[in-house]
């Protein structure tokens, strides 16, 4: 199966795992899984950053190898197919990430790890709940 990890599923994997159900973490430690991160991801933590909302310890650069490479993350990617798919993704609220991690799974058959409510209700869209 191929996963996006949503973006609090990304950092509670790696920094949080307490947080994970069981059945996420069964799926994100299956050696036959693929886990996906999307640029989208990566922009939200910096964000969250530069808001003072979450603090390192080291250098975002260090950090974010380190995530990538103990979670065995890929790329996922970040085309026009995926914004012309945002189009007729309806969330209820305009959170714009959330619409481009919902269509970058819809766009490239993937299943996204959640625990956005709003999320788990797009139609059209796989998903595995941690809730």
């Amino acid at each position: 199966m191929r996963l996006l990890l949503d973006t609090h599923i990304w950092l509670w994997a790696y920094l949080e795992p307490h947080r994970l159900t069981s059945e996420v973490h069964r799926a994100l430690t299956d050696p036959g899984n693929v886990r996906l991160l999307s640029a989208v991801s990566v922009w939200e933590f910096i964000v969250l950053l530069e808001k003072k909302r979450i603090t390192l310890g080291q250098d975002f650069g260090g950090w974010f190898a380190q995530s990538k490479a103990t979670l065995e993350l890929k790329e996922a990617p970040l085309d026009w197919k995926i914004v012309r798919e945002m189009r007729f993704v309806m969330l209820g609220h305009k959170d714009p990430a959330d619409r481009f991690l919902a269509a970058t799974a819809i766009t490239y058959d993937l299943t996204l790890v959640t625990a956005d409510q709003r999320l788990l209700q797009v139609a059209g869209l796989k998903t595995i709940a941690n809730i």
